[in-house]
């Protein structure tokens, strides 16, 4: 019996485009063909070699089996602008940007945690934010065996995640610094070199006072787990990490789980990588998760404030797992269940 392949699409050229492309070789995506699309129609390098760049119109879907949108690509998320009218053309897509996310026609998936959401889905699939992503990973073993109560997490989130232009900055800056010399913030409201800055996304009336990355990370919690009431609050920083995001979870749970337990539970858990040797200095590091696909999992301890409560490190490549890995990984998902 002759496998099936597939006709597949990748929307956006810029970081998280290249990464859909590159793993989904690496991880021998059964395509037939692969269609890049972007804002123009060009050539350009994109994981490793020159490729064909279409400019993305409803017509450039006619044929597509699969469409992984990466982000944004235009002045409008380009799911907003295409995203549904592949769907009319029969195309399954998969969107990495924030349009759909909460949209209840919409499954927002994590495959390891929340497969089964994805049977409800209307030909869209959307994938979380980078930081939820992680910290759901982290959650969701220890969240079966003793149930969430409340959830907080402080994030330590890296350039690459706003993109080329964020890393530019914090290069730039750093060569100014050297030099003496000035350089434009770039993207953020104050220069991230050698700096911490507490602002991601806007501010909403939803939240007063809580900037949006803030706000996805409550609210796709509460989808992503099936828990809609969940307390959930996140402080959510930008730090001068080239690539990699971290955080600290601080979890209470319904009953007590010993710190034996959850190293236990997350290191069985697909996708989780335990790494807790406190004493030896081992914790995961950003600097050391680039290009590696697991969520890192360390400083596993009990809270001595709340006797049902555990404060963990989460760290992950969060153009990868945070990005492009779980968008592919909703597309073989699929594939596997026959969804597509």
């Amino acid at each position: 019996m002759t496998e099936r392949t597939y006709s597949v699409g990748v929307v956006g050229a810029g970081m998280v485009g290249e990464r859909l492309v590159s793993i989904l070789e690496e991880r021998a995506f059964p395509a037939r063909e692969l269609r890049i699309m972007a804002t123009s129609a060009r050539r350009q390098e994109i994981a490793g070699r020159e490729r064909d760049v279409v400019r993305a119109c409803p017509e450039a879907f006619d044929g597509l089996d699969v469409a992984l949108f990466a982000g944004t690509e235009g002045e409008k998320g380009a799911s907003q602008l295409l995203g549904w009218q592949a769907v009319e053309r029969g195309v399954f897509v998969v969107d990495n940007g924030n349009d759909y996310r909460m949209d209840e026609r919409v499954p927002l998936v994590v495959p390891e945690v929340n497969a089964e959401a994805m049977r409800a889905h209307q030909g869209f699939v959307a994938n979380p934010n980078c930081s939820t992503i992680q910290m759901v990973m982290a959650l969701a073993p220890l969240h079966r065996a003793a149930t969430l109560k409340r959830v907080v997490v402080s994030t330590y989130q890296s350039v690459s995640g706003t993109g080329r232009a964020g890393v530019q900055a914090l290069l730039g800056q750093r060569l100014a610094a050297h030099e003496g010399a000035r350089a434009d913030a770039g993207p953020y409201a104050h220069p991230i070199f050698n700096n911490v800055i507490p602002e991601i996304g806007g501010l909403g009336e939803e939240f007063p006072g809580y900037y949006s990355e803030e706000v996805k990370m409550v609210r796709e919690t509460r989808k992503i787990l099936g828990c809609p009431d969940l307390p959930v609050t996140a402080t959510c920083a930008r730090v001068p990490v080239e690539n990699g995001h971290s955080e600290a979870i601080n979890a209470e749970f319904e009953r007590r789980l010993s710190v034996e337990e959850a190293r236990r539970l997350l290191g069985e858990f697909e996708g989780v990588v335990v790494m807790d040797r406190p004493e030896e200095s081992g914790y995961p590091l950003a600097a050391d998760v680039s290009g590696k696909d697991p969520v890192y999992v360390g400083r596993i301890r009990q809270d001595p404030s709340c006797p049902n409560a555990l404060d963990l490190w989460c760290v992950s490549d969060n153009l990868r797992k945070g990005a492009a890995l779980n968008a592919v990984q909703i597309a073989e998902k699929a594939i596997e269940m026959e969804l597509i």
